[in-house]
């Protein structure tokens, strides 16, 4: 496990990074977080137990069937997980986006190799007063239940769009889901990829070059745009969700 450190990223000074680090009330993913339900007394309670570390872009965090010490939120950045074959292949599962949990109470060990995607930043919690703290928190250990949920029904749309989907509506599912997990915007949807081109084929079972093919037919048709090498705008969500084979509300269009 590379040991986490500590430094300022993604435009955000160390200074910045100091204050976020001085309440949760101030907390980027205060209310979409674990703890979003939880009192000011369960709070102030994570709050004393909390600690902040920050791994680099290609830095591992645990390795798959390694002891997990902590679990944590993600605060900034994006990290994957992936498992290994006994023959050396490597299939990437998931992603970790801001206010994702990593590490589940009651399990030790990491399922998967957790790698930083990006800079990261997790807001951790030492795993044995976090599993107490549950025991005694009915918000948070409610709260927990429905992100695990969430992310059950996440993986089974993924098996929708890796068994189902063609290349073009892979593509657009993606960039749709980072745009809908990452802007904040009130005007047209922006987000940094959290992958590179080799990463996200790796994550939809292309090949770079449809990835990019398609990257750039959705770009051509002034249904995204692209801004320098990680930059994404999408001027009509609605209609990148069609090519996604979507509707407006996320239903797979029959």
């Amino acid at each position: 496990m590379t040991q986490p450190h500590f430094k300022g990223f993604n435009g955000m000074s160390r200074i910045d990074l100091d204050l976020a680090k001085q309440s949760c009330a101030g907390c980027p993913i205060r209310h979409r977080a674990v703890c979003a339900t939880c009192e000011p007394d369960e709070l102030d309670q994570l709050e004393a137990m909390k600690s902040y570390g920050t791994w680099s872009a290609g830095e591992t965090i645990v390795l798959e069937g390694e002891k997990l010490p902590f679990v944590a939120s993600v605060v900034f950045g994006c990290a994957t997980l992936t498992r290994s074959l006994e023959d050396g292949r490597v299939q990437m599962l998931g992603l970790l986006l801001p206010s994702d949990f990593l590490g589940r109470p009651g399990r030790g060990t990491a399922p998967y190799e957790v790698v930083a995607a990006t800079d990261l930043t997790l807001c951790m919690f030492e795993r044995d007063a976090f599993e107490r703290l549950i025991e005694d928190t009915p918000h948070l250990a409610l709260r927990l239940l429905e992100m695990s949920l969430d992310e059950l029904d996440a993986a089974r749309d993924w098996m929708l769009l890796l068994g189902r989907k063609t290349a073009r509506e892979k593509v657009a599912t993606f960039l749709a889901y980072v745009l809908k997990r990452a802007s904040t915007a009130h005007g047209p949807l922006r987000a940094d990829l959290p992958l590179s081109r080799g990463d996200m084929a790796s994550y939809l079972g292309l090949t770079i070059e449809t990835v990019s093919r398609q990257m750039t037919a959705l770009k051509r048709e002034g249904i995204i745009d692209l801004e320098g090498k990680r930059g994404l705008l999408c001027p009509d969500m609605a209609a990148l969700l069609i090519e996604a084979g979507d509707d407006d509300d996320g239903a797979v269009i029959a």
